[in-house]
C-alpha cells in the first residue's frame, strides 16, 4: 500500500510587475500536484507597498479549475488604505478565504494569480508568490 503520509508542499512562483497603475494581470502559477488544501499564501514583493483609501490594487489567488474557467478566490488581499503595506523582499500573508470549500483543491487544478487595480490603481512591483499546499 502506499504511503498516504500527510504532506505539505510549498510552491514559489515568480510573479511580473504592473508597473502602470491603472493596468491588470493574470498569471497561471501552478497547478494542484495532487488533491489538498491551501493552508497558507504570501506575497514577497521586489519593493514596497502601501495601500491607498480610493485608487488601489487587490491581489488575488484564483482556482481556475482543471478546464481553466473556474473563478473561485482562494485568497485575497486588498491594499486599500494607508495601513495595509508589505516591506520590499519581505513575506505578507494573503488573507484566505473564510469559505473552507474555497480552499479545497483537486489534482490538476490551475492556480492563477490576480493583481488587479481599483480606481486608478497603485502600481504592483512584482516579487514572489508561495502558496503552501497539504494534502487531502
Amino acid at each position: 500500500m502506499p504511503d498516504a503520509a500527510p504532506l505539505v508542499r510549498v510552491i514559489e512562483a515568480d510573479v511580473p510587475a504592473v508597473s502602470t497603475a491603472g493596468n491588470d494581470d493574470d498569471t497561471v502559477i501552478t497547478q494542484a500536484p495532487f488533491d489538498c488544501t491551501v493552508t497558507a499564501v504570501e506575497y514577497v514583493p521586489e519593493a514596497a507597498i502601501t495601500g491607498a483609501a480610493t485608487n488601489h490594487r487587490t491581489f488575488s489567488l484564483v482556482n481556475k479549475g482543471q478546464a481553466g474557467s473556474g473563478s473561485t478566490t482562494v485568497a485575497s488581499l486588498a491594499f486599500d488604505s494607508g495601513s495595509v503595506t508589505a516591506s520590499a523582499n519581505n513575506e505578507r500573508a494573503i488573507t484566505l478565504s473564510a469559505t473552507a470549500a474555497n480552499l479545497v483543491l483537486a489534482a490538476g487544478d490551475t492556480l492563477l494569480w490576480r493583481s488587479i487595480h481599483i480606481g486608478t490603481g497603485i502600481t504592483d512591483p512584482g516579487g514572489l508568490v508561495r502558496v503552501t499546499l497539504s494534502r487531502n
